[in-house]
């Protein structure tokens, strides 16, 4: 059984319909499902099982204390033999500043997890964040390029910390992503921390221009950049080191290219003038104060040590990846 943490949200509800196209359909969700609107990013998708993310912490912790054994009947409250752990889960809001909420679901869950992998020898996927970087203006895996602009960001750095300290004494796979702008279909659910793609179409659909920031940081109108991934590259990336468990490491995961908003907002427009001849154009709103030396105008992933760990595929350009989108949200 492959467990995938955070499976009913965006990157984790892909990686689950992506396994299932390889024939695992064993795989068991874990997820927080008071938001119940998620269950839909998984009604395509066949689980093996179901466990709340509290419930699934409860065992596992169990099983590293010595309490139980590795049955999945209700009677043990144990868990079946894992062959891998995708850690998805996680608070990514990062507009969140409750710190002591942030640590707790994105270091301290984390944590356990990590030990309880390289107790069972369990390869260990985790999701971090291009949020590492922050104020910085290199994107290379590298402790002098680190600095984060909020809690979100520092809470994934806190765990990449951790693991680079005890590299010497895993025994098993252990592989971080440092994920970019990731975009693309089952996000719905993300509300305002959904991509600009998503919010473009939401835009177009109730009648309204695409909104993009202003001038802003040196940056003209629209033209700040990101590194915007699409998110079936993300999960072809996570397949290949499940594919290649010998290789470790903490890897950015992003196209390697800078695009602006900009080209977002043209690829809707093209997209939705073609199909129904709607009539927009985009239009620049202020940049908000809340946002100001908590923004990352420019991010650009130094994708080098993903090559040089032996990754070759390309990436979607985001004309590509957009359109790809769009044509998923309108089908």
């Amino acid at each position: 059984m492959i467990v995938v943490t955070g499976g009913a949200g965006f990157i984790g509800a892909n990686l689950v319909k992506a396994l299932n196209a390889r024939g695992h359909l064993d795989v068991m969700v874990v997820d927080d499902l008071s938001d119940g609107t998620k269950f839909v990013n998984l009604a395509d998708c066949t689980l093996g099982d179901y466990l709340d993310k509290d419930d699934f912490l409860a065992r596992v912790k169990a099983e590293l204390s010595g309490g139980i054994g590795g049955d999945i009947s209700s009677e043990s409250g144990g868990l079946p033999p894992i062959e891998a752990i995708f850690h998805e889960g996680a608070c990514s809001d990062t507009t969140e500043w409750n710190g002591r909420f942030m640590l707790e679901n994105n270091f301290e869950y984390s944590k356990v997890l990590l030990e309880y992998c390289q107790a069972k020898r369990i390869p260990f996927l985790y999701a971090s964040s291009a949020a590492t970087y922050g104020g910085s203006e290199v994107f290379v895996e590298d402790p002098a390029h680190e600095k984060p602009l909020n809690v979100y960001g520092y809470s994934k750095l806190l765990f990449d910390q951790y693991v680079r300290a005890r590299w010497d004494d895993f025994d098993s796979q252990v592989v971080g992503f440092r994920y970019f702008n990731v975009y693309g279909p089952r996000e719905q659910h993300k509300g305002k921390m959904a991509s600009v793609a998503y919010h473009h179409h939401t835009q177009v659909q109730r009648g309204e221009n695409p909104k993009l920031f202003g001038a802003w940081d040196g940056y003209e109108a629209g033209m700040q950049s990101r590194d915007f991934v699409y998110v079936g590259d993300v999960v072809d990336v996570n397949l290949w080191f499940l594919d290649n468990p010998e290789v470790s490491g903490i890897f950015n995961l992003g196209t390697g290219r800078a695009e602006p908003f900009k080209a977002i907002a043209e690829t809707a427009i093209d997209f939705y003038s073609q199909k129904d001849g709607a009539k927009v154009e985009i239009e620049y709103i202020d940049f908000p104060d809340e946002l100001k030396g908590r923004y990352q105008s420019y991010t650009r992933a130094d994708i080098g040590r993903l090559r040089e760990a032996g990754y070759t595929a390309e990436f979607k350009t985001v004309r590509e990846g957009v359109s790809a989108y769009l044509e998923w949200l309108n089908d």
